[in-house]
């Protein structure tokens, strides 16, 4: 592909830079605060943590600000500033049954261990516009957490919740959770590039920071015909997860400070029964596993259906796109699509002058034989 160098326009360019920037405080009042865009947008603000890969929210909420809640062009100056911060240290393995849950559903059984927690959604309500909240005042808005905190009944909630599948597990309808696991290191894809075939930690870091409309379009084509699957959420958990690095001295685990995920299990039909037996195996549920930063519950269900359909790909050979490694994970991550799409801005002088050459050429050719 080629470019041709352009000269000058340094004052154009900056003053596009400045034009970006105005828009932004042309209102003339007060600039919104870090806080503010966490904890008031805080669903885009997950979204931009979980596609940019680290989890900084001050740095989240500046992105937001800086780029004007673009979440593409926001993932991609976290995942530049990310690439500039020396690696320290790294976690052991997390224990996500030790999460401290704020959300907890399950669709496969009304009745789970220590019950379900709805938590925060918008699952149960109607899609109309909230009219009044177009002149909340201060003193109103002041008044939701007071309401919401007088209002609350006291209860004894557990630190943690016992996972759904380990029943499942106990009845024999899963694989042992040792059978789930690989001994190797997880792949780094960070530091590695994608070299098909990949392992299953390859595709899940890949999801994992995966643009969620993307991974939503991907899944959405499994659920509606092009997979064989018609998947249950075992269970759904949004919640905050304890963070442990070695002490420096005594080298003991200690918890550093925790992070926000959201995790979701999937529970596929069991194998044909005739795979089943040609591979002298017990038939059983199949999984998939989905895991991100924030509170991202459609981008973990999609990363699960599509971790369970990729499996399959992976060991009987894809059956469609959804089931295909390199068709999947070579087109969801937002930073390299928007950056393919955007290059298409930049000048292309020298192919598109070859292109009309080319054209007036062929034109030529055509006006002499229909003249000859």
């Amino acid at each position: 592909m080629a470019y041709v160098a352009v000269k000058g326009g340094g004052q154009a360019l900056r003053g596009a830079e400045g034009a970006f920037d105005y828009l932004r405080a042309r209102q003339g009042e007060q600039a919104i605060d870090s806080e503010s865009i966490r904890h008031q947008l805080r669903l885009l603000h997950s979204r931009v943590i979980s596609e940019g890969g680290i989890f900084h929210p001050d740095l989240a909420s500046l992105a937001i600000k800086q780029f004007h809640g673009d979440t593409l062009e926001a993932s991609f100056a976290l995942r530049a500033y990310r690439s500039t911060v020396p690696r320290l240290l790294e976690t052991p393995l997390t224990d996500t049954s030790r999460m401290r849950v704020t959300r907890r559903i399950s669709s496969a059984f009304k009745d789970i261990p220590n019950g379900q927690m709805l938590g925060a959604t918008t699952d149960y309500q109607l899609r109309l516009m909230r009219m009044e909240m177009f002149d909340e005042s201060p003193e109103t808005f002041q008044t939701i957490a007071k309401k919401w905190f007088a209002d609350i009944p006291e209860a004894n909630v557990p630190d943690t919740f016992p996972k759904v599948l380990d029943e499942l597990r106990k009845q024999g309808l899963l694989p042992p959770e040792s059978e789930q696991h690989s001994s190797n290191d997880p792949f780094d894809i960070t530091r590695e590039p994608l070299v098909f075939p990949v392992p299953r930690s390859a595709a899940l870091a890949t999801m994992a920071r995966a643009e969620q409309g993307s991974l939503l379009a991907m899944a959405y084509s499994n659920m509606r015909g092009y997979g064989d699957i018609h998947p249950t959420v075992a269970e759904l958990r949004v919640g905050y997860v304890p963070v442990m690095l070695p002490h420096p001295i005594t080298g003991e685990l200690t918890e550093i400070g925790e992070v926000e995920v959201t995790e979701c299990e999937v529970v596929a039909m069991y194998e044909d029964e005739q795979d089943g037996q040609r591979a002298n195996k017990k038939a059983m549920f199949t999984l998939g596993y989905g895991a991100c930063f924030g509170h991202n519950e459609v981008k973990a269900i999609s990363m699960a259906i599509l971790d369970r359909a990729l499996q399959k790909g992976m060991r009987d050979g894809p059956s469609n796109p959804s089931e295909d490694p390199e068709f999947v994970l070579l087109h969801v991550d937002g930073v390299d699509s928007m950056g393919f799409c955007s290059h298409y801005k930049m000048p292309h002088y020298v192919t598109f002058q070859s292109d009309m050459d080319r054209l007036r050429a062929t034109q030529n050719k055509q006006r002499e034989a229909a003249e000859s």
